[in-house]
């Protein structure tokens, strides 16, 4: 395991055992482990769910997990407890979400990566050296009337409105309003509330988790109708100036498919790509859930065409076993 594996990622966070299980009623399964130099953890939580049997995921929901350990020893220990306790409760499947490979057998998907910038002390030296176009789509928002700014939980309502709209576009049933609530409780001044505003009407927002000098972006979303105003643009630089005035030393703008729109929308702000192994480690025979990738394609495609109100309803309980 690489020098990174020493690096928590947002992931660790011990505030996730409260938050997944007082949204989603996931019990956590968190292990421990140390010899005398290296202590580590690994994340998980079994997920059971209907029909198609039991998981344990670390971390379910989030971009990474997986052991947090320097020492390869320490790391290998943890996982095979926790697969020896998977079989033990009747799991079907392990999956693990790592920023660096596992020393095991397995063959990791590699089709997402994290997008990270590092972060100078002036924000003005961060503007300057943006690319022309993104200094420009900024100042069209400004000039189109659009304003962000940092807000208190009261924002949330109006945040979760723009997410859900965007997720039924997208094909993916949103998380409960009661799991951002979570969040925003269990990290307290940890977690930022950022809205875009037209005509003092919030049109979209993102959530901002902060994890040692790291700032990350989860969740972000804006409605589709004011896209060509670029309120994208101007959310993420009002939280990207933030981070740099607050003292953060790299902002990670969270996972990305590879060649997908947001990687690309990721990318222009002069990311570096850092790698994500996710591994899924078959026990009862049956292959791994990407094997079900068409079906998924056909959900998402029918999800998109049903009524937002229908999908503000029924996705929470989705969500709450779709753990991607």
């Amino acid at each position: 395991m690489s020098a990174m594996a020493a690096r928590r990622h947002l992931a660790h966070a011990p505030e996730w055992a409260t938050i997944i299980a007082r949204a989603y009623g996931h019990a956590p399964l968190y292990l421990s482990a140390e010899d005398e130099r290296h202590p580590g953890v690994l994340p998980a939580f079994i997920v059971r769910r209907p029909l198609v049997g039991t998981i344990v995921s670390s971390m379910p929901f989030l971009d990474g997990g997986g052991p947090a350990c320097e020492s390869p020893g320490t790391a290998r220990h943890l996982v095979d407890r926790l697969v020896d306790h998977a079989r033990l409760i009747g799991a079907r499947m392990v999956e693990l979400r790592c920023a660096a490979a596992l020393d095991e057998a397995w063959t990791p998907r590699q089709h997402k990566v994290n997008l990270t910038l590092a972060l100078p002390s002036d924000p003005a030296a961060l503007w300057s050296g943006f690319d022309r176009s993104v200094r420009n789509q900024v100042r069209k928002a400004e000039r189109s009337g659009l304003r962000a700014a940092r807000e208190d939980r009261s924002a949330l309502p109006a945040l979760y409105d723009a997410y859900a709209e965007r997720m039924r576009e997208l094909g993916s049933p949103p998380h409960a309003p009661a799991f951002f609530r979570a969040v925003a409780d269990l990290f307290d001044t940890r977690a930022r509330l950022v809205t875009v505003r037209k005509d003092g009407a919030p049109i979209g927002g993102l959530i901002a988790i902060a994890h040692g000098d790291t700032l990350t972006v989860p969740w972000a979303s804006c409605r589709s109708a004011y896209r060509s105003l670029c309120p994208n643009m101007l959310l993420y630089w009002e939280t990207l100036r933030a981070a740099c005035a607050d003292g953060f030393r790299r902002f990670d703008f969270g996972r990305s498919t590879r060649g997908s729109g947001t990687w690309r929308f990721k990318r222009q702000w002069g990311t570096v790509e850092e790698p994500l192994f996710w591994y899924q480690v078959p026990l009862d025979g049956r292959a791994p859930d990407v094997a079900a990738g068409g079906a998924a394609g056909r959900l998402s495609a029918c999800w998109r065409r049903l009524p937002l109100g229908l999908t503000r309803r029924l996705g929470p309980s989705l969500r709450r076993y779709l753990v991607q």
